[in-house]
């Protein structure tokens, strides 16, 4: 059963009651909305999960859906709102004030509003800004899949779809806040933003160091050498071979990166 909510305030308290009452085991992805990818073969498809996202040779053109999104907000606050729509790739249509309160009316992609739209108008707005919105069109746009690689292997939960011009911002985030939330290991971790096979972004967990050298008092240095080369070989095949676990919390702290 998939779901999705208006904010990541409505999707923690779900997500704990669920979690608390039901003993459920559940998986935070980042939200997404319906792609129409125009195939070199003619065909149009209907795409809402990024896994299911075909390679980027075979696309012809994706179309995304727009929105037509009005708000409302005391005046002072007027300029972080028009900042924040622009920053979401907005164009602004009409700007009117009734009083101390103004409305203004953009044109959004639904793609960037889905994501924490709605929690950074509420946060920079002190709470008191209103939006509304409705479907409009769907309409042509470059839009990229980024993948995240934990230790090389990829985590399909944090896959999104996002703007070429956005793609490398985006993943320079989403690799610095997991590298905050992942627990360290015994040995490093890689953790990578690609489009495709083209790595845009890297961070690295240092491992947990043991020290083996403990135990050697005096003696030939070439002793101690031998430990750290047996710990570097160990630790190498470590990497190799282990699973890198990610705490279902730091899933949702993944998709905060606004806030930074």
């Amino acid at each position: 059963f998939r779901c999705g909510f208006l904010g990541l305030l409505h999707l923690e308290i779900i997500q704990e009651r669920l979690s608390r009452e039901f003993d459920l085991d559940l998986i935070t992805t980042a939200p997404s909305v319906i792609y129409q990818l125009h195939l070199k073969n003619g065909s149009v498809e209907k795409v809402h999960n990024p896994t299911d996202w075909p390679e980027q040779v075979m696309l012809d053109k994706i179309e995304e859906p727009w929105i037509r999104a009005t708000i409302l907000v005391p005046d002072d606050y007027l300029g972080a709102v028009l900042s924040l729509c622009q920053e979401r790739r907005g164009e602004q249509l009409d700007l009117t004030y009734v009083g101390s309160r103004a409305m203004a009316v953009y044109r959004l992609p639904l793609n960037e509003v889905v994501f924490d739209f709605y929690d950074r108008l509420k946060s920079v707005t002190r709470g008191y800004a209103s939006f509304d919105y409705q479907l409009e069109e769907y309409l042509e746009g470059d839009l990229v899949k980024l993948s995240i690689l934990a230790n090389s292997e990829p985590v399909d939960a944090l896959s999104m779809i996002v703007h070429r011009t956005q793609s490398e911002q985006r993943g320079r985030a989403i690799c610095k806040r997991l590298k905050d939330l992942i627990p360290r290991q015994l040995f490093k971790i890689p953790l990578q933003a690609a489009i495709g096979g083209k790595v845009i972004a890297r961070e690295t967990i240092s491992a947990m160091r043991k020290d083996v050298t403990a135990k050697c008092y005096g003696g030939d240095v070439s002793r101690k050498r031998k430990l750290l080369e047996k710990q570097k070989e160990g630790k190498k095949r470590m990497r190799q071979f282990g699973s890198v676990e990610i705490p279902q919390s730091a899933f949702i702290e993944a998709l905060r990166i606004g806030e930074d």
